[in-house]
């Protein structure tokens, strides 16, 4: 099997910077893969994705030199397997509270005797229908298995999480932390900001590879300053929604600047 470099980057601790997928269509994901990121996340939490849908913007990506990531919705080992099979090689899994969490998912990734992974190869993208002979046992190596933290919860378990065999980084979740933290709507707050750089630094001294997403550019820069290797810098519905209501404002503003140059100055 192919080298997973997204994985070999995050354990050398080369910088990648990413965008996350909210659309579920594989045509903007086309698009969007040739953009110049690392990697692209495409979520299965958050946004009205399906199996088929998460398959088919897999498709489209792999043709270009960018590493898909997939979210799956829950830490569920039957979703997870379905996952691996249609050909996710790098996951994140979210809402990890604890190491008996983490150790559940990495479980899930791993065929028996190391993990509770069904074996269904035949059926599988991954193995390329078993064209790949030696998927069964090389799987494993190949996988990327990223745990998220978002609650005061994981945060106090966080060195128990990293330490689990198998998880080769922890990404951080700014909103439902900052929820947790009783900041919602606001993972600016100093409070929720001073628990993220904690959380980079304990991932950091692990050994693990620490990730996050934030639209906020000056806090993307110092993020990565603070030892982030695996940055999302991006959703693509907030590009494409604040861009249209920009586009849109500028030309309603010229229009009603054209108009009041034309009636003349108000005589009150």
């Amino acid at each position: 099997m192919n080298q997973n470099r997204f994985k070999r980057a995050l354990a050398q601790r080369q910088s990648q910077i990413g965008l996350w997928l909210g659309l579920p269509n594989a045509y903007t994901a086309e698009m969007l893969a040739g953009a110049g990121f690392d990697w692209l996340l495409i979520d299965g939490e958050h946004a009205p994705n399906t199996l088929d849908s998460i398959l088919a913007q897999l498709q489209a990506i792999a043709a270009f030199d960018v590493q898909p990531v997939v979210r799956a919705s829950w830490n569920d080992p039957v979703e997870i397997k379905r996952l691996l099979d249609i050909g996710a090689r790098n996951l994140l899994v979210p809402m990890v509270q604890s190491a008996a969490d983490a150790i559940a998912a990495v479980a899930a990734t791993r065929y028996p005797p190391g993990g509770i992974r069904g074996v269904g190869s035949a059926l599988a993208r991954a193995s390329q229908w078993n064209r790949t002979s030696d998927y069964l046992a090389s799987a494993q190596e190949t996988l990327c298995v990223l745990v998220q933290v978002e609650t005061r919860v994981a945060l106090d378990e966080l060195d128990a999480i990293c330490a689990v065999d198998g998880v080769d980084g922890v990404f951080i979740g700014p909103s439902d932390l900052a929820a947790d933290l009783g900041h919602l709507g606001n993972p600016g707050h100093p409070e929720v900001q001073l628990a993220v750089e904690d959380a980079i630094a304990g991932i950091c001294r692990s050994g693990k590879a620490a990730g996050i997403l934030i639209g906020d550019e000056t806090l993307a820069h110092r993020y990565i300053d603070l030892g982030t290797t695996f940055t999302a810098v991006g959703v693509d519905t907030t590009i494409l929604a604040r861009g249209a209501e920009a586009l849109a404002r500028r030309f309603k503003m010229e229009t009603a600047s054209v108009t009041t140059m034309a009636r003349g100055p108000s005589v009150y």
